[in-house]
């Protein structure tokens, strides 16, 4: 594992995902003066946070509608621009798989509801708060317990 790298693990009486401070990350200007939306945090200046998110134990991983409502909900809450959705419902088991598609990146799900078992990807860069994405989702589909594995993407060397 990458050293900017690390592991959320929660159990169902911990308590929840702290995303930290509300303040909003720098938006870098490159060097002929157009916005790249890199943050910069604690010295370190990157693309974006890719969260990647596991429900266990989640609930309700079949319904095709709440999965749109909970995307659209978690793009919201971290500030996101949504661009599209598109949602897959497969049969028989019903799992979901399906992206929004975002000005800052993505949000991408597959689920197995016969496991009662989530994959979320969240990237988001710019001043976007993937984490609060996160708390979004994990309160619409209520896992029992969740792994989140946060990586910076595109650090820049000596930044």
């Amino acid at each position: 594992m990458r050293a900017n790298a690390y592991v959320v693990v929660e159990q169902p009486d911990a308590a929840p995902f702290d995303p930290g401070p509300q303040t909003g990350h720098p938006v870098h200007h490159s060097t002929d003066d157009r916005l790249d939306h890199f943050i910069e945090r604690d010295g370190v200046r990157f693309a974006g946070m890719h969260l990647l998110v596991d429900f266990f134990g989640a609930k309700r991983l079949d319904d095709l509608e709440l999965m749109e409502t909970a995307l659209r909900g978690a793009v919201e809450a971290a500030g996101a621009t949504l661009l599209h959705i598109h949602l897959h419902h497969f049969t028989p088991n019903g799992g979901i798989s399906g992206v929004a598609v975002l000005a800052e990146s993505h949000i991408s799900v597959h689920t197995w509801p016969e496991r009662d078992y989530a994959a979320f990807d969240i990237f988001m860069c710019g001043d976007a708060r993937p984490e609060l994405g996160a708390e979004v989702l994990r309160e619409c589909f209520k896992p029992t317990r969740q792994e989140i594995l946060e990586q910076k993407r595109g650090v820049i060397d000596g930044a």
